[in-house]
């Protein structure tokens, strides 16, 4: 939500278009927010949890290392579809067309691979603070069968329904970056484990500052 919420107001504030439009945004947003959160409640209790210290009912819902995937992801998501949006005319493979066509071309491409972030990220969300992610994912049939049916359901929005959804048939090399695009978020999630997170909670962190001095009597 942060990275398509950033793409679309930066986008229409520099040019005064945005490359996702409503139907493209309303997709993203059952994925997220039904098929990916159905996809991730399937996921059977582990040993692991059992070895969690506990945590209070005021603890906040979102941990700090949940604030850390969350922040990784987006910034990452952000730099390249801007990067798309905004460096169009130096890739190769969008130069295709006429001027309206090139415009289609770049906004699919950008949704294309907006959605193949989401889909990988949610194997990322399964364990946010393990480094295999994948471990018994083949286990869970519902949820492998939820990412294969968004899948295939992304490929007949991009080939199939075009007028619906304003889109064009991408190539086969414009699928293949948008794949690479969408696996980078595996590897870099890795890399954003490394990076140390406080204990103390982001809100408590926040509200550090405005806190009035407590007089002692």
């Amino acid at each position: 939500n942060v990275a398509a919420l950033v793409i679309n107001v930066v986008a229409a504030i520099s040019s005064g278009s945005v490359p996702l439009n409503a139907v493209e945004l309303l997709w993203v947003n059952l994925i997220m927010d039904t098929l990916g959160a159905l996809a991730l409640a399937t996921e059977p209790p582990t040993n692991q949890l059992m070895r969690r210290a506990p945590v209070g009912r005021r603890e906040p819902l979102i941990t700090n290392i949940m604030w850390r995937n969350l922040l990784v992801q987006a910034l990452y998501q952000i730099a390249i579809l801007l990067g798309l949006n905004f460096g169009a005319s130096n890739i190769p493979l969008l130069k295709e067309g006429d001027q309206e066509y090139k415009n289609k071309l770049k906004n699919t491409l950008i949704f294309n691979s907006f959605v193949l972030c989401q889909i990988f990220n949610e194997f990322n969300s399964r364990k946010p603070e393990e480094m295999n992610v994948f471990k018994g994912v083949l286990k869970n049939h519902l949820f492998m069968g939820i990412i294969g049916g968004t899948l295939v359901l992304q490929v007949i929005i991009i080939e199939f329904l075009g007028k619906f959804t304003k889109t064009v048939i991408l190539s086969w090399q414009l699928w293949l970056v948008s794949i690479c695009i969408g696996l980078f978020s595996w590897p870099l999630a890795i890399i954003g484990k490394f990076i140390p997170v406080p204990k103390t909670p982001l809100s408590k962190l926040l509200r550090r500052p405005f806190r009035r001095p407590t007089r002692n009597t």
